[in-house]
């Protein structure tokens, strides 16, 4: 078999590992003509014959405006390459990594493995485990045809990845499409507005977190993790009772939140800092900025906003008492926007200049807020190394 990958990310390594030499990548940074360690070629994208493969497997974010998308013959996700086995899919716009954390947490010791977006390839998945629990994106979505999960688990649907998909509804479309697929005997909990969706599936729909602790008979009185966790912490306590009939509240209680997501800590003043660099879309920030209502807020904004309309993100902050720090390849948009709801906004463009000017505005009664509502992409590695310096300048300060 003749494997083609498209993208030379952690996915399609992940294959070419597995499948050596077997396979032929292709990507738009590759110059020349090469191999890697395991024999697999490593081509330009010029090279691609569609008439010489049996099947092409995009990275997940590889774009379906793509060349080489087009010209392929066989498409196929990782998730229809490989035989799963009983799995979980979580998907939404926010909260896909802590629900999926969250869930293996409650799994571990059944033998519960957890990938997809989250950072582990299915090629790296133990294929004999009980259950896979997959981090779901929309891209991925976009590319399956034929896999489908035993327990989908969706979080709400808000604009992201505009540019990619080309607009919210095919973004949502993908978001939905597992409902389409699915099997008699399967279940997908998803927001309420989706719970008449024509399914095989049963469904499950919630209007927030009460609501659904309602339907799942699910005492949330007991559970201490707060909002926008809460309702993470409500879909894995479902998965686990629809699974099992178990509702583990002291386990879930026990879960620690990952770095980068509202991660609070003080300067050397005793001044309140908050990195949320995962924050990267516009209801992620939303949620961050509901934290902190009642602080007068200085956030950092700005970066690759993935084409998403802003307008419904500064109507919310109207009422916040907050001065605005642009960042990134939007800067100039985020201070149009800002002078339009008559908010403060200093257009600093790189994250040094934010924090040096929060600094000089910063009080004990105030927050110094990053919640860039937008992908790092445009000046940093990732959102990681975006957060690692907002700490570290923070730090810094005298």
């Amino acid at each position: 078999m003749k494997i083609s990958l498209f993208g030379h990310g952690v996915t399609t390594k992940a294959i070419a590992k597995k499948f050596a030499p077997n396979c032929s990548i292709y990507d738009d940074k590759f110059k020349e003509n090469s191999q890697d360690e395991f024999g697999n070629k490593l081509l330009t994208c010029s090279e691609y014959d569609p008439n010489t493969s049996d099947i092409d497997i995009p990275s997940p974010g590889f774009p379906p405006s793509h060349e080489l998308i087009k010209k392929a013959q066989h498409l196929t996700s990782e998730y229809d390459f490989f035989d799963m086995s009983a799995s979980v899919w979580i998907s939404g716009t926010n909260g896909k990594t802590t629900t999926t954390q969250m869930l293996k947490h409650l799994l571990a010791l059944r033998g519960a493995v957890e990938g997809g977006n989250i950072g582990n390839p299915l090629a790296n998945l133990d294929k004999n485990a009980p259950l896979w629990i997959l981090e779901t994106s929309s891209f991925t979505l976009h590319y399956t045809n034929r896999a489908v999960p035993d327990i989908y688990l969706l979080l709400p649907i808000r604009p992201d990845h505009i540019s990619w998909h080309g607009s919210f509804e095919e973004y949502e479309k993908a978001k939905l499409k597992p409902l389409s697929m699915m099997r008699e005997g399967s279940v997908a909990v998803v927001p309420g507005e989706y719970a008449k969706f024509k399914s095989d599936a049963m469904l499950i729909g919630y209007e927030n977190s009460s609501d659904l602790s309602q339907k799942m008979g699910i005492d949330i009185s007991k559970i201490t993790v707060k909002e926008p966790f809460l309702l993470d912490a409500l879909l894995a306590l479902s998965a686990t009772k629809i699974l099992f009939d178990e509702v583990d509240i002291e386990k879930i209680n026990d879960f620690k939140i990952d770095k980068h997501k509202l991660e609070e800590f003080c300067d050397k003043r005793g001044r309140l800092w908050v990195n949320d660099t995962k924050g990267t879309n516009v209801d992620a920030t939303i949620e961050a900025l509901k934290r902190y209502k009642d602080k007068r807020i200085l956030i950092v904004l700005g970066g690759d906003d993935k084409g998403v309309d802003l307008t419904r993100f500064f109507e919310f902050m109207k009422t916040y008492n907050m001065e605005i720090f642009a960042i990134g390849s939007n800067a100039q948009k985020i201070m149009s926007f800002s002078k339009k709801i008559d908010k403060i906004a200093h257009e600093c463009k790189t994250l040094d200049v934010a924090v040096r000017e929060m600094d000089r505005l910063m009080d004990k009664n105030s927050v110094g807020l990053l919640s860039p509502a937008a992908a790092s992409l445009d000046q940093f590695s990732s959102y990681i190394e975006r957060g690692e310096l907002f700490i570290s300048l923070v730090k810094a300060l005298s």
